[in-house]
């Protein structure tokens, strides 16, 4: 099976308005409620694909129960979340019919205890026992300290299981310093982390930091990937239009699908884009479009870069 860890889960409320205008009231015209969180969105289009996948992490309160009510709706994940005295966030995404443009409004977390976190830390030990691939998503809860993916990026390597490392800021510094297998930052977390601002340049430093590989994320232009292969590109065939919510969640799951198929590289970059790409054109926050996803497939377009 697959694990995902989401340390910062959170329920994911789409608002749909025909327009969305500062300063002015909305009248909306639909509501989507889903369970979210980088690492949750990972598990559901995993799931979706046929891969057995555990979802662990944190979960709160009233709304960390919806959320595990949707999870069950929704998906044959299996629920491995760590309960917490804190409640879940939300986070909402307004998206403008009009011209499909969406706005993110992101809670903060809540507060992990320490006592939370060793139960987590129990938790996760348990089901790596279980786990041909882990992939660790998204921001810190408060509460959690800032090695802790480097922490879990450690307990993976200890136990042989592949690990695929998503986040930013110090959290993704300290945990490509414990090596991990992969991590797929954007190009802002990129510059953030290399100083650099070109991607290709970017992309090979972040990977001399330990990581045995790096997979950007370049938005519209797809990804680009560092390997111990060689550097390639995969860029999607046009520019697509709809709600970005969950399109790099699906690109992970795409590059994780193709690690325990063991698929050459390009065949991986392929199959993460076109999924990227099919979740920017769901409506649903998080969810691709399976048959927008078959359609893209045969489109992707993969180049060795020197």
């Amino acid at each position: 099976m697959i694990l995902t860890v989401t340390l910062n889960t959170a329920l994911d409320l789409t608002y749909r308005v025909p327009a969305l205008v500062p300063h002015a009231s909305h009248r909306v015209t639909q509501v989507i409620e889903r369970p979210g969180g980088k690492g949750l969105n990972v598990a559901r289009v995993l799931d979706t694909l046929g891969y057995e996948t555990v979802a662990t992490g944190f979960a709160g309160g009233a709304t960390g129960a919806v959320l595990r009510e949707r999870l069950a709706e929704l998906s044959t994940v299996r629920d491995a979340l760590v309960e917490t005295a804190g409640p879940t966030r939300r986070t909402v995404a307004v998206v403008d019919t009009a011209t499909g443009d969406t706005t993110q409004l992101n809670e903060p977390g809540p507060t992990v205890t320490p006592e939370e976190w060793a139960a987590f830390r129990d938790r996760f030990t348990e089901l790596l026992d279980g786990a041909r691939a882990v992939a660790l998503c998204g921001s810190l809860p408060p509460g959690v300290h800032v090695g802790a993916y480097a922490e879990l990026v450690r307990a993976a390597r200890a136990a042989g299981v592949p690990v695929l490392l998503d986040t930013s800021g110090e959290p993704l510094r300290r945990g490509i310093a414990a090596r991990p297998d992969l991590v797929k930052p954007n190009a802002e977390e990129l510059a953030q982390l290399t100083g650099a601002r070109e991607p290709h340049r970017a992309t090979l430093d972040a990977r001399r930091r330990g990581a045995h590989a790096v997979v950007s994320s370049l938005g519209p232009e797809g990804l680009l990937a560092a390997t111990p292969e060689g550097l390639w590109q995969a860029t999607p065939p046009g520019p697509v239009h709809g709600n970005p919510t969950g399109a790099g969640d699906s690109a992970v799951a795409g590059l994780l699908s193709g690690l325990l198929d063991a698929t050459p590289w390009p065949t991986r970059l392929t199959r993460a884009v076109a999924l990227s790409a099919a979740t920017v054109l769901s409506p649903v926050a998080g969810e691709f479009d399976r048959a927008a996803y078959e359609e893209l497939l045969p489109k992707v377009t993969v180049r060795e870069v020197s």
